[in-house]
């Protein structure tokens, strides 16, 4: 691979303009022969890890998070101080069209249809995650993945690596089957707004040592352990990657995330999992179908330095064919807020290590089987020590028998670690959650 870029000519230049101008423009144009709009490529505003950037990508316990913010107490007091000037932010006076989920009350109430409102609309303890929002657009036109070492310019792979900030689209629909892990570097976003996008049947998304990336409207299924192979992570670096579990989204010590408005089934490990100190996580509006452990947040019981983690789960549908893990918590503050659960078979919320859970205005909708009608878990914990972890019920709509065991002293420093928007009423749960997971958005068309 070439150690410059150059910027790679499009065929209609008219096409980008009307691009840039918002979604219902993607596809509109002349003929294009070259994916790529990217220029020059300049630094990243952040440096990865040694680690990163070694000639081996293993998945070391030692290296710290890159940008995360290591004081919780830092992270909640810029939550409440964004949640209190977002009428402004969000612009809120188009709510006359919206569902009141304020993410998407946000940009698709925007009049002005520009597809890079999305950034501004984050929530949660993820809200800061910019993604590509300072860069250029990349349009993703090749779905193959044949050289993980060495991608095509226009395909997904080509343009997650790039040093530069990028704001991903595609020109139309796709399956993306991926023959390693697809390796992001920071400052990213992953947009199938306009199209109908797949990654299927292979790897999938590793998020290791980056930071603000933003993942929405992808239908991520089917994935597949990989790896002891070479796979490029950066215009410059390439390097052996050991086993990959097989996860939809892999989080490994990172810090300011967000998955928004993906559809997500049926993986060989965890749907969305992170672990390795990671945090500044939302993950929101998501579908959630047939799949066994979902979620894990927190690398092991013994890992310390996931006390730091952070991450609301908001606005997001647990569907058919789920089994436990929505989400499985270690150590850190988890913001459990407006969910839609209407399938498990074991539990719903579990954990160990002393997680504080904070569950707010969700609906439990309990299986029929009456040996599961429990929300929570403590893993391998005996009661006299998950008695006095902070897990709390406010607000939630439990039914068909279903039930939450809380704990603890409920100390309001805890909690507040663990609140990072205002909870709605679970009454609006159906009409909030209504359109989780990919939307059907089509080219020349309003979301």
């Amino acid at each position: 691979m070439a150690k410059n870029l150059k910027c790679l000519p499009l065929c209609s230049m008219g096409f980008l303009v009307l691009l840039v101008g918002g979604l219902g423009w993607l596809g509109v144009g002349g003929n294009i022969s070259v994916a790529s709009t990217i220029g020059a490529a300049r630094r990243s505003l952040i440096e990865k890890s040694e680690s990163a950037n070694s000639s081996t990508l293993t998945r070391s316990e030692q290296t710290p998070v890159m940008g995360a913010v290591g004081d919780p107490e830092k992270v909640v007091s810029e939550v409440h101080m964004a949640i209190n000037a977002s009428t402004t932010r969000r612009n809120l006076a188009f709510l006359s069209c919206g569902t009141g989920n304020p993410i998407d009350d946000c940009w698709r109430c925007d009049p002005t249809k520009a597809r890079k409102r999305l950034a501004d609309c984050g929530i949660g303890f993820g809200r800061n995650a910019i993604g590509g929002r300072d860069g250029r657009y990349y349009i993703v036109t090749d779905p193959s993945d044949d050289d993980p070492v060495n991608p095509r310019p226009g395909t997904l792979r080509h343009a997650v690596i790039q040093d530069e900030p990028l704001w991903i689209v595609f020109k139309r629909d796709m399956v993306i089957v991926l023959k390693e892990e697809l390796i992001m570097n920071s400052f990213k976003t992953i947009d199938g707004r306009g199209v109908n996008v797949h990654i299927a049947n292979g790897a999938c998304l590793t998020l290791q040592f980056v930071n603000n990336i933003i993942i929405h409207g992808l239908h991520i299924h089917d994935c597949k352990p990989t790896g002891n192979a070479m796979v490029r992570s950066s215009p410059s670096h390439y390097g052996w990657r050991t086993l990959a579990d097989g996860d939809g989204v892999s989080i490994f010590a990172s810090s300011h995330i967000w998955v928004d408005h993906c559809s997500l089934s049926n993986c060989a490990d965890g749907l969305v999992d992170a672990i390795m100190g990671s945090t500044a996580i939302t993950i929101s509006n998501n579908f959630f179908t047939h799949h066994n452990e979902v979620m894990l947040l927190g690398h092991s019981d013994s890992y310390d330095r996931d006390k730091a983690m952070q991450v609301t789960i908001a606005f997001n549908h647990f569907g058919e064919g789920l089994i436990q893990r929505m989400p499985r918590c270690r150590h850190g503050y988890f913001h459990v807020v407006n969910n839609d659960y209407t399938h498990w078979e074991m539990y719903a919320i579990g954990g160990s290590a002393d997680p504080t859970i904070n569950s707010q205005g969700n609906r439990y909708l309990a299986p029929v089987n009456p040996y599961a009608k429990e929300v929570t878990k403590r893993v391998d914990t005996n009661q006299n020590v998950w008695k006095g972890w902070n897990w709390r019920s406010e607000g939630d709509l439990l039914l068909n028998g279903a039930f939450f065991t809380p704990s603890g002293a409920g100390a309001s420093a805890s909690y507040s670690r663990a609140s990072s928007l205002g909870a709605k009423s679970s009454s609006m749960v159906a009409s909030i959650t209504s359109g989780a997971g990919v939307l059907s958005c089509r080219r020349g068309a309003q979301c």
